[in-house]
């Protein structure tokens, strides 16, 4: 083996020796950098660090905002709760109330939102609003999850957080947080959560749109068909504000539908969604301090189009009536 030989292989083993270096210091260092500066503003970081994040989806901002010492009360749920404005329940009860809600989310994602804000309250929770539509009406004990929601993130295990933490969206984040952490006066998410989803909704054209309008008085069923009588979503719920909201005021909240999305009388759809139904008015009557405020039902201004974008998310018209019931209810529970 001639020498030139020898030494082209040896460059190789050094340049492999060190890009294997090279990237086991990234594995190591990048997720140390995640851990110390909090891209979602967990509380985890060992610094005390600037409040709240940069403007994101709910589903991580929520780590900031459910832990934040300004709100005593909380709404809870999808999109179909999220014009339930915290400003007008603040307003009307004078309790500060933060918006959790998640679009696309189910009661999984709900539960595990409700526990992160509970156990981050210095003192108990002065008032939960938590929207129950049809997801919460299935048979399904494993809760099953529609679209991807970071579980780790909310985890009371360090460890499983810490895993979470090797993603590659997550650096990326972690990136974008440096930058929140070194300007001085950075665009922040909004403290309290609300989203007004009217705008995208018009940008759609389900305003100006005639098949789209047209689309509403069409009849569709989201009953969800549990003729079982076994609603393990309201069990969850029960269990959680049992163990950690025992004496804390709830208003249950089953949004409203256009008339054309309620269930036909007389049909399976019918009789799966009073079953549902059934369930949330037992745990409210059986439960201290809760509340249930159904607006799924035929009522004026469920019959009225101009009040809908589609079958089941409604404009403001609808939300204001709908978040000064529900602070009417909370008031009566104090």
């Amino acid at each position: 083996m001639n020498s030139s030989t020898s030494s082209s292989r040896g460059r190789w083993r050094g340049f492999v020796r060190t890009f294997l270096l090279v990237a086991a210091g990234m594995v190591v260092a990048l997720p140390t950098l995640a851990l110390l500066v909090d891209p979602y503003d967990s509380g985890r970081s060992p610094f005390a660090l600037k409040t709240g994040v940069r403007p994101q989806g709910p589903r991580t901002a929520a780590a900031s905002r459910g832990r934040d010492p300004a709100f005593a009360g909380a709404i809870f749920g999808n999109s179909h709760v999220q014009l339930v404005s915290p400003e007008q329940l603040t307003q009307q009860t004078g309790i500060p109330f933060v918006s959790l809600i998640a679009p696309a989310t189910g009661p999984r994602e709900t539960l595990v939102l409700l526990d992160w804000f509970l156990r981050h309250r210095k003192e108990p929770a002065k008032a939960l609003v938590i929207g129950v539509d049809a997801r919460w009406c299935f048979a399904d004990a494993d809760l099953p999850v529609n679209r991807p929601f970071p579980f780790w993130l909310y985890e009371r295990s360090p460890f499983a957080y810490l895993r979470g933490l090797l993603r590659f969206d997550v650096i990326e984040e972690s990136l974008r947080r440096l930058s929140y952490l070194m300007t001085p006066s950075p665009e922040r998410a909004r403290p309290d959560g609300y989203w007004d989803y009217e705008a995208g909704y018009e940008a759609q054209g389900y305003v100006a749109d005639p098949k789209l309008r047209e689309a509403l008085r069409e009849q569709v069923d989201i009953s969800g068909y549990n003729l079982t009588g076994h609603f393990p979503p309201a069990i969850a719920l029960r269990e959680l504000l049992e163990r950690a909201a025992s004496d804390v005021p709830v208003v249950l909240v089953r949004p409203p539908n256009i008339v054309t999305a309620l269930p036909v009388p007389g049909t399976a759809g019918a009789d799966a969604d009073a079953g549902c139904l059934n369930a949330y008015t037992k745990l409210a009557a059986e439960r201290p301090r809760t509340a249930l405020v159904d607006w799924r039902v035929d009522r004026p201004e469920n019959r009225e189009p101009d009040n809908y974008f589609d079958h089941t998310h409604y404009r403001r018209k609808i939300a204001v009536p709908l978040t000064a019931d529900i602070a009417a209810a909370i008031v009566r529970l104090r």
